[in-house]
């Protein structure tokens, strides 16, 4: 069933995105704000619609940010960065796109495919590529089914684009990654362009609408002042992992991600336990003080504030800060053998093979 995301309803979006997007993706903040500035303008509201009503010959177009969310922050989008990436790819095509989408449930990318589609009119499937964020291009759902992030069009807030080629997915990611550099370390993308009958094969389906349930439960449970946390765990089969605080950050900006490390230390039941968090630009590995694994990518590990509630991500983690770690099971693709190549831990480098989250939970409780 289709429903419709006004001026009023980003605030739900932006915060299920937050949490959704483990850390990264970009501030959902700002794709808020942009979203809300043309809605209140043009008096105008989102439709979103599931994929199955798309017709098999539309052209459906995901638009996202590419960079390091820790750049997007100081360096804002003017907004029109992603409409001119839309543009171009709908010249090069020689076709204008039907439908948009959200190439990842999470973060600045789960909003700004809103302001996109509230300038042009144009309707925003019900869905995305990861049901999470990823940091690479090539790490989305579409890869899986073999289809192609290019031609994609990359355009910067100087007025430079540019259309990219590319023989796979992962070279589109390491030619894309460098220009994306070259650019100030974040550039906005229109890429994955696709027919309707590759939507409904590749997308993963509903994430909108769970987004936008997640972001409500956070405001309703901070209304009637109790921490979200349960509830959301409730809502998405989560775990929770720990609470703790930030001891530590060592994060740094290089080769367009936000890399890092943060060291917690244990509070309220976790008392005298440390644990790591490893990141790039997401939150993709959490490690108990004896070099355990606590939950793994592409199984999510999403932090809310430990005193109010509200998501936080890779870029606000700050000496000091309280936080309360819950992990939810990944999309079912992401924990098959071509998921695992993808997004697992072993392609990030991280020195465990990957169990689900309900294993190394069992291991955990036993411990």
């Amino acid at each position: 069933m289709s429903f419709f995301i006004g001026p009023d309803d980003m605030e739900e979006i932006a915060l299920g995105g937050a949490f959704l997007g483990t850390g990264g993706g970009g501030d959902p903040y700002i794709g808020k704000l942009m979203a809300r500035s043309i809605m209140e303008r043009e008096n105008v509201s989102v439709e979103v619609v599931p994929g199955e009503e798309v017709p098999d010959d539309a052209l459906c177009v995901p638009v996202c940010m590419m960079g390091a969310p820790t750049v997007m922050v100081e360096k804002l989008p003017s907004g029109d960065e992603a409409l001119d990436a839309l543009s171009a790819l709908e010249d090069y095509l020689g076709r204008k796109a039907d439908y948009l989408i959200c190439i990842e449930a999470g973060g600045l990318n789960s909003t700004i495919p809103f302001a996109v589609a509230a300038h042009t009119g144009l309707k925003l499937i019900d869905g995305d590529g990861m049901g999470r964020a990823f940091p690479e291009l090539q790490m989305v759902s579409l890869t899986l089914h073999d289809i192609a992030a290019t031609p994609m069009v990359i355009a910067d807030d100087k007025g430079n684009s540019g259309v990219l080629n590319a023989i796979s997915n992962l070279w589109t990611e390491r030619l894309a990654r460098a220009v994306t550099v070259e650019m100030g370390g974040a550039a906005l993308v229109a890429l994955y362009p696709m027919s309707g009958a590759e939507m409904k094969k590749g997308l993963l389906h509903g994430t909108l609408s769970l987004v936008r349930e997640v972001g409500h439960t956070i405001l309703t449970e901070r209304r009637a002042n109790r921490h979200p946390g349960d509830a959301l765990i409730e809502r998405c089969n989560g775990y929770d992992l720990c609470t703790a605080r930030v001891i530590d950050i060592e994060r740094r900006t290089t080769g367009g991600f936000a890399r890092g490390v943060a060291r917690l230390r244990g509070l309220d039941a976790d008392q005298g336990r440390e644990f790591k968090l490893s990141f790039q630009n997401e939150f993709l590995c959490l490690e108990d003080d004896e070099g355990r694994p606590l939950a793994l990518t592409p199984d999510l590990i999403c932090a809310l504030d430990a005193d109010g509630g509200l998501p936080v991500t890779t870029e606000s983690l700050r000496y000091g800060l309280g936080l309360r770690l819950i992990g939810l099971p990944a999309d079912p693709q992401w924990r098959t053998p071509g998921g695992q190549a993808l997004a697992g831990p072993g392609y990030f480098g991280y020195p465990h093979a990957f169990e689900p989250l309900e294993k190394l939970a069992g291991k955990h409780r036993a411990a």
